[in-house]
C-alpha cells in the first residue's frame, strides 16, 4: 500500500491507459503481466468495461488484486511459464515487471507474449535498459 501511496498509483498510467483504450475494441481483453495489486492497471481497465486477467507472482499481491478489483481474474503464476491460447488477448501490458525478469528469459517471453495477442493488438511495457538485481549499487 505504501508503494501505492507514494507513487500515486491512482493516476501513474491514467494517459497511457487511455491512449490504450482508444486502441482496443470495447469490452475486449487485456493482459496485465506482473500486475502486483491490481492497481491502477486492472482497476482502471475492468471500470472502463475490459474483462482484465492479471498474472503475479507474488500469492500477497495476487490476494490484494483480487480483493481491489473483483471483476477481474487473477493467476498466480511465473509470467515465464504461463500459458495462454493463441490470439487470446486485445493488448497485453507490463508495467515495471519485465525488468524484474532476467534479461535471458525475456526474449522467449516477448515472443510468446506476440502470440497471445490478436492480430492488431496491442502490447504497452515499460523497460529499462539492463537487467535489475533487486538492488541498488552505491
Amino acid at each position: 500500500m505504501r508503494y501505492d501511496e507514494m507513487y500515486g498509483a491512482e493516476t501513474k498510467y491514467q494517459s497511457l491507459l487511455g491512449d490504450l483504450c482508444r486502441q482496443i475494441p470495447a469490452g475486449g481483453t487485456v493482459l496485465d503481466l506482473g500486475c502486483g495489486g491490481g492497481v491502477p492497471v486492472a482497476r482502471t481497465l475492468a471500470a472502463a468495461g475490459y474483462r482484465v486477467t492479471g498474472i503475479d507472482i507474488s500469492e500477497v499481491q495476487i490476494r490484494r488484486a483480487r480483493e481491489r478489483v473483483p471483476h477481474a481474474e487473477f493467476i498466480r503464476g511465473d509470467a515465464t511459464a504461463v500459458s495462454f491460447g493463441a490470439a487470446s488477448f486485445d493488448a497485453v501490458v507490463s508495467f515495471f515487471a519485465l525488468i524484474q525478469i532476467p534479461l535471458a528469459e525475456q526474449p522467449p517471453l516477448l515472443r510468446k507474449t506476440a502470440g497471445w495477442l490478436r492480430p492488431g493488438g496491442c502490447f504497452v511495457a515499460t523497460m529499462g535498459h539492463g537487467e535489475w538485481t533487486g538492488t541498488e549499487e552505491n
